[in-house]
């Protein structure tokens, strides 16, 4: 689906968000994005089989959440462009009545969420940057569609390595944390790799690509600190298609230079 272009947005800078589309087979991306994602596999193969795995991790722990522990709220932080199986269809197949506000800056993410899920009156997409604690959790959506008082799932899949340290990832979990009521639980992961080479290639790469909209490739040591605030439930930090894999649900990886890093808990109080 094409639709019309948010006035300002210059396609020929790739964005995290389209980037992740065409790995994924998505039509809402440009040659920019495509020609980032191949110079990228040159240096890392295994980047669309990670990114493949990562989706798979959010189907797998979204009906996890719904079914498992009857969480109906969802806060999806950096959602990205929407494709199949989002978040709101995998919560609402366990319960019509379950609720999703996607976040994301990206313009297009806006344009094109907005229009697919129009018709969806318990789900909706805010154009926010995710660092904007105070601005989401006062926003309109949020109030519409999210109830203080309830358990809500607060996720951040795939997304704090585009916040830089200066911003202080940690924190960002610790606020979130904070707003949550008893109950509530987060998802955190992130692209880490225990390779100096391959965290910095890869941070000044899409650093660079992106025009500054990037933070950093880190270590699973970092994801830990980020979790602090969580009682992770088992089986606690992995790579992610290692988190209760399903039979097949998972392609495997050409190499590992990097990967997908984090896990699920509750949030302590």
């Amino acid at each position: 689906m094409r639709v019309s272009l948010p006035y300002g947005v210059d396609v020929t800078v790739p964005s995290v968000a389209r980037m992740y589309d065409s790995l994924l087979g998505g039509r809402d991306n440009y040659p920019a994005d495509r020609a980032a994602c191949e110079e990228l596999l040159s240096h890392v193969p295994s980047m669309r089989e990670l990114a493949l795995n990562n989706r798979e991790f959010l189907r797998r722990v979204v009906h996890v959440l719904a079914a498992d522990y009857g969480i109906r709220q969802f806060i999806d932080h950096g959602s990205g462009l929407p494709t199949q199986d989002n978040v709101h269809e995998i919560a609402q197949r366990v319960d019509p009545s379950s609720r999703v506000v996607y976040v994301d800056n990206d313009p297009i993410v806006r344009t094109i969420g907005g229009v697919l899920l129009a018709s969806n009156e318990n789900t909706a997409v805010l154009q926010a940057d995710m660092r904007d604690t105070d601005g989401i959790f006062s926003s309109e959506p949020f109030s519409r569609l999210i109830d203080p008082e309830e358990p809500i799932a607060a996720l951040f899949v795939s997304v704090l390595h585009c916040i830089p340290d200066l911003d202080r990832p940690a924190d960002l979990i610790a606020r979130v944390a904070d707003r949550l009521p008893s109950g509530s639980m987060m998802v955190v992961c992130q692209l880490v790799s225990e390779s100096a080479p391959v965290r910095d290639f890869v941070t000044h790469f899409m650093d660079e690509q992106t025009q500054g909209h990037w933070g950093r490739v880190r270590e699973r040591k970092d994801v830990a600190d980020f979790c602090a605030p969580l009682e992770l439930i088992p089986p606690g930090l992995v790579e992610v298609s290692a988190w209760r894999p399903r039979h097949a649900d998972v392609p495997a990886q050409l190499s590992w230079e990097w990967e997908e890093y984090g896990g699920v808990g509750f949030v302590r109080h």
